[in-house]
């Protein structure tokens, strides 16, 4: 049974700073891209960074310069830093785990990230 348990997400002011982490069971770590998303109030969720097995990333324009996505394949799990939170980035953040040669894709519960003075 795959588990995606996301963690690290709270209320912090504009400006600062979270770490999110994702802890991945039940698969081969290693094989899959890990992606992190997001979903704001009715908004569409959309992809934040993505860290394919081999290392590259990929980062929504909006968060360029400011998340930076990491993955420790030794202990299942995948990262996201998030600096310069600005309150457009609230929306609860998903991880996601997908693997295109299976066609698996998989998600966690999502955890809350609300920026607000």
């Amino acid at each position: 049974q795959v588990q995606l348990v996301e963690s690290g997400g709270g209320l912090v002011q504009p400006g600062g700073s979270l770490r999110l982490s994702c802890a991945a069971s039940g698969l081969i770590f290693s094989f899959y891209t890990m992606g992190w998303y997001r979903q704001a109030p009715g908004k569409q969720r959309e992809l934040v960074a993505a860290v394919t097995n081999g290392g590259s990333t990929n980062n929504a324009d909006s968060v360029l310069g400011r998340f930076t996505i990491s993955r420790d394949n030794a202990k299942n799990t995948v990262y996201l830093q998030m600096n310069s939170l600005k309150p457009e980035d609230t929306a609860v953040y998903y991880c996601n785990a997908r693997n295109q040669r299976t066609n698996s894709d998989y998600w966690g519960q999502g955890t809350q990230v609300t920026v607000t003075s």
